[in-house]
């Protein structure tokens, strides 16, 4: 056999082993196509909600492709075949809406942890809410990083705090300084009102650190409570207070070193001139109303 016959033998076994990989290949992409469900044989619009998912983080999911429609809707072997009305296993949709349930559990196969982690017994859970209330799974942009949609999603139900928020002392949320999720986490908390800390108290310290203390000098209802004297949401009084001083010191201070004479707007101007209701009241001469770490602040005067 002659050179030339054995370059001629080894091209040839060489273009033989490449094409069997390529029907290898070929095979093997058929049998995955057999395998993958044909929800894009009907779902074929690319404008559709069916598509928009592929733009998502849930669009990757089991590989990709109609695999990741598995992935949340269940097999749907039912609803795959042609000529039949039936529904996907889980759908979201309103034209066959599946149990809160089961559409929450398709959600909390993946999102199991992290701040999803107290959602059983949480207040949303407890008025059987679904996930797909609030989120949509097909949607490009995540409603947690959208800070108008997702204010919106709250007040649409928290109607009351919606109100609050155009009181004239109000925390600044229409200004996208503050959210609902900075103080909530509406996936549940271990505190009231799905509050991030487990006290108000905390929960406030979080911002308002140079209220925390310790004090040498502990104002008592600021150290328990801060609601006592604050509205957190709004209200028509200076600082979220719940009332306007001196009438919500005197709401404990009735007798205290100070004559027991309660204080309303027949001292105000027009009436009469009473220094204790101009101006900051109370606090022209306890200026330290959380505390005070002054040897001489018994008073919270300094």
């Amino acid at each position: 056999m002659t050179k030339r016959d054995i370059r001629v033998r080894r091209v040839g076994q060489r273009v033989t082993a490449y094409l069997a990989y390529i029907c290898l290949v070929l095979m093997a992409g058929t049998a995955f196509a057999a395998d993958e469900p044909g929800c894009f044989d009907c779902h074929d619009d690319p404008g559709s909600t069916a598509h928009r998912v592929l733009q998502t983080a849930h669009g990757s999911l089991q590989g990709g492709g109609a695999n990741a429609c598995t992935t949340c809707h269940g097999a749907s072997e039912e609803h795959d075949r042609r000529g039949k009305r039936a529904p996907p296993e889980v759908s979201f949709g309103p034209r066959w809406p599946s149990a809160v349930e089961a559409r929450n559990a398709a959600c909390l196969n993946c999102h199991e942890s992290g701040e999803q982690l107290l959602w059983a017994g949480s207040a949303h859970q407890q008025e059987n809410m679904a996930c797909d209330t609030c989120h949509d799974a097909h949607r490009l942009a995540d409603l947690a990083l959208d800070h108008v949609a997702a204010e919106d999603k709250c007040l649409d139900c928290h109607t009351d705090v919606r109100a609050q928020l155009h009181l004239p002392s109000r925390h600044p949320i229409a200004e996208g300084k503050t959210a609902c999720r900075d103080c909530h986490n509406p996936h549940g908390g271990l505190g009231d009102s799905a509050l991030r800390q487990v006290t108000l108290n905390d929960n406030c310290f979080s911002c308002h650190q140079e209220m925390r203390g310790p004090f040498l000098w502990e104002h008592p209802p600021a150290a328990e409570d801060c609601s006592e004297c604050h509205r957190p949401h709004g209200s028509v009084h200076p600082r979220l207070l719940n009332a306007r001083g001196p009438a919500l010191c005197q709401q404990c201070h009735a007798a205290a070193f100070h004559p027991s004479v309660p204080y309303d707007a027949a001292g105000l101007p027009g009436a009469g001139a009473d220094v204790n209701l101009l101006g900051k009241n109370c606090l022209n001469c306890h200026g330290r109303i959380h505390g005070s770490n002054h040897p001489s602040g018994a008073r919270l005067t300094r």
